[in-house]
């Protein structure tokens, strides 16, 4: 279990969700680079489009991103990808949420690296939960930031650097499913539960990991999420 602090409190919160569910294509630029990296259609999306991470994929501040040995048994070269997000957990359990109710059911925001491993991601018929579900495939950190505390969370500058090197920079504002958008519409799908996990989609410039690179995502008010990469 990881446990996180909560900004401006004395306390902290343990990261138990039921589901992850996760936006794809949410900022235009990332539209078309995921039609060449993940061979989706170069259409933005009419509606949310979701797909989820299973709860084994979280892991803390510094814990390492492990690439798994499972992908030595496949005849490619696996490129496995960072993907700065934020992210909101759930206040309490809610259905069918107008957009305009949307913020009353969040609890607080943070940072999430949604990693993906392209080749399984593109090759399962089954769809991308098994590329986007390996074991520390979903840090999270470094803290939760309160909805009453984050101001604006859809004017929040979004960054992520590869060895320091700045690889994604963007705004919240630039998504094209809002916030409260994405809550209204996961929960009219199904029941959102208090501490289940939306993040809200990556920005454009995405791009391979390898074991000894240092991956940081870094949202204005929240902080900075850093992982090394290792290899099984």
């Amino acid at each position: 279990m990881i446990s996180l602090p909560v900004y401006n409190t004395n306390t902290s919160y343990a990261i138990q969700p039921t589901k992850i569910i996760a936006l794809g294509l949410n900022y235009k630029p990332h539209v078309e680079e995921a039609h060449t990296v993940a061979g989706v259609k170069r259409e933005v999306p009419k509606e949310p489009l979701l797909f989820a991470k299973t709860p084994n994929v979280l892991i803390g501040p510094n814990e390492p991103i492990i690439i798994p040995a499972i992908l030595s048994r496949y005849d490619f070269e696996a490129r496995t990808d960072y993907e700065a997000e934020l992210a909101f957990i759930i206040k309490d359990t809610c259905k069918n949420v107008d957009e305009k109710d949307a913020y009353k059911h969040i609890y607080g925001f943070t940072c999430m690296n949604d990693v993906s491993q392209r080749e399984i991601q593109h090759l399962d018929k089954s769809g991308w939960w098994r590329g986007k579900s390996f074991d520390t495939f979903g840090p999270i950190g470094p803290q939760i930031v309160l909805m009453e505390d984050i101001g604006d969370p859809q004017n929040l500058h979004l960054e992520c650097r590869l060895n320091g090197k700045v690889v994604q920079s963007t705004n919240t504002k630039e998504m094209i499913f809002s916030i409260a958008e994405q809550l209204s519409f996961i929960s009219h799908n199904m029941t959102l539960c208090a501490g289940d996990i939306v993040t809200t989609g990556t920005p454009s410039g995405i791009g391979p990991i390898k074991p000894g690179d240092i991956v940081e995502v870094e949202i204005e008010k929240i902080g900075i999420l850093k992982n090394p990469v290792k290899a099984e």
